[in-house]
């Protein structure tokens, strides 16, 4: 080369150098691309490099593209050109924005990633931060999060920094108004509008319909009868709900769920008349009675006295359980109280029809021990109906306390028929009328004056009873002995007395301890 070209390429690359400065933004263009790469070519007596990871879409550059990059060296130590594509549009970013927006501005922008403390977001190639506590991001997965762009005000701007702060609590609020304003305008009643389960009380659940919340109270769920929401609904359920009524200015909404559907009840008494027989599920077991859904929608109760015509003492506890499937009768409809009354008894004949037949007066009878009460013991005869020995009608002669002091649960008894009451299902058993009335010849065993020794049986406030024999008992009253005496008494001693009164009629004796 001759000195003269020589010098005249020296000029050349010394003006270059001069026109090209670290920190400024220049033009382009792309010549290669490689892994780790992007070759740029801007002009300068060497190409320079731009990492991929700093352009988005890596397949958008071809060669032959002009991009904009920012010179950060123009000599590093590797003697390489270093340039920034996102350092360019960055500062062309604040270079556009620096101008234009202010402090409680509205911009636009796209979430880049979460970091400590917050999110990083893109706006028009100027990177933000979204502190977490301004973010509304609550609930919200990081895949949805930076799925969509966003609007956001600005709530700090440090130009001189290039430091700009965002909030989106206040547009969250602002974009929940509107939708809210916009929910308000268009729901009315009778409307069907899906919503999503936000909260379940005991009375009810609360829906989302989508900025306004609306009750759908327990009564409006469903037709059949519940005893709590969770048992239809769960909270993140999406249904569909109708609009019963609304309040704008008191923010009420009322929803119905089972107004949807038709009403199960309509037709009911065409469609169960008094005495049809009909299947049905045990949904649940009272105390009291059994509530069996005959079909969707339609529950009906068996009481425990229309359970069986046998049985006095029934707990329905111990003949149903939820889910058993039965037959019943319905022998009540009452289409406003939405009640149905059903029984099972009805589906059998009626033994008590025959009572009086079968069971004659002061005919002998054989039954079981099936309960018993402070008054007397139920006992089960072979046609399974039920009959009662009123304690005054177990013994002649002894004063019976409890019945259980006669009989036992499960024990066979011969009793005798004392009275039949078909209407009201009562039968009246003896167990004393199996042997004669022994009071005759206990009146001439033991005539007044009569001296004999007894055996104390109980020491009361009104008298000593004793026990004169076996079968015999008699009261001393509380004149006819010293009270030092008597309250010294306890059961089993023995006791001289004298017979002072004899009522056959009362069944009873009494007798002195004054001799």
């Amino acid at each position: 080369m001759t000195p003269e070209k020589q010098a005249l390429m020296d000029e050349l690359y010394r003006e270059t150098l001069h026109d090209i400065k670290e920190g400024e933004i220049v033009k382009g263009r792309v010549v290669a691309v490689n892994l780790r790469e992007v070759v740029v070519d801007i002009g300068f007596k060497s190409e320079g490099f731009v990492p991929v990871e700093e352009f988005r879409n890596i397949g958008d550059l071809t060669p032959g593209i002009q991009i904009d990059v920012l010179i950060e060296s123009i000599e590093d130590e590797e003697g390489r050109l270093v340039l920034s594509h996102l350092k360019a549009e960055r500062l062309r970013g604040w270079m556009k924005l620096g101008d234009t927006i202010n402090e409680g501005d509205i911009v636009e922008g796209r979430i880049l990633k979460q970091v400590k403390g917050g999110f990083i977001v893109d706006v028009d190639g100027i990177e933000a931060f979204l502190p977490m506590s301004l973010s509304a991001f609550k609930g919200v997965s990081p895949q949805e999060i930076t799925a969509s762009r966003y609007k956001f005000q600005v709530a700090k701007l440090n130009k001189a920094r290039r430091n700009l702060i965002l909030s989106r609590r206040e547009m969250v609020q602002k974009e929940k108004e509107l939708v809210r304003d916009r929910l308000w305008g268009e729901i009315a009643k009778g409307q069907r509008r899906t919503g999503m389960v936000k909260g379940i009380t005991d009375f009810g659940a609360f829906i989302d319909l989508g900025g306004v919340d609306g009750l759908l109270h327990i009564t409006d769920m469903s037709w059949t009868r519940i005893n709590h929401p969770s048992e239809l609904v769960k909270i993140g359920d999406k249904i569909e709900v109708l609009i019963l009524d609304f309040k704008r200015e008191e923010s009420k909404v009322s929803l119905g769920l089972k107004q949807i559907i038709a009403n199960p009840w309509d037709g009911i008494y065409e469609k169960y008349p008094t005495g049809t027989k009909t299947k049905g599920k045990v949904v649940n077991v009272m105390p009291y009675g059994v509530f069996v859904e005959i079909e969707r929608g339609i529950e009906g109760l068996l009481h425990s006295s229309e359970i069986t015509w046998q049985k006095k003492l029934v707990n329905p506890q111990e003949m149903f359980k939820v889910g058993d499937a039965i037959e019943v009768q319905i022998i009540n409809v009452d289409k406003d109280a939405k009640r149905i009354s059903l029984s099972t008894k009805q589906l059998e004949e009626n033994p008590w029809l025959e009572a009086g037949k079968r069971y004659l007066v002061g005919s002998r009878v054989k039954g079981e021990v099936r309960g018993f009460t402070d008054y007397g013991t139920f006992i089960e005869l072979d046609s399974g109906l039920e009959g009662m020995i009123h304690i005054s009608d177990m013994s002649w002669t002894r004063k019976i306390n409890h019945p259980q002091d006669v009989l036992q649960k499960g024990q066979e008894v011969e009793v005798v028929v004392l009275a039949v009451d078909a209407d009201n299902r009562k039968i009246n058993l003896g167990l004393k009328q199996i042997v004669d009335n022994p009071w005759p010849q206990i009146a001439q065993r033991y005539p007044v004056n009569a001296e004999v020794d007894a055996q104390v049986v109980l020491n009361s406030n009104f008298g000593v009873f004793v026990k004169l024999d076996n079968d015999v008992e008699a009261l001393v009253y509380s004149s006819e002995i010293e009270r030092e005496r008597a309250s010294a008494l306890k059961p089993g001693d023995k006791l001289r007395v004298r017979i002072i009164k004899v009522d056959v009629e009362q069944m009873k004796i009494g007798v002195s301890a004054k001799l």
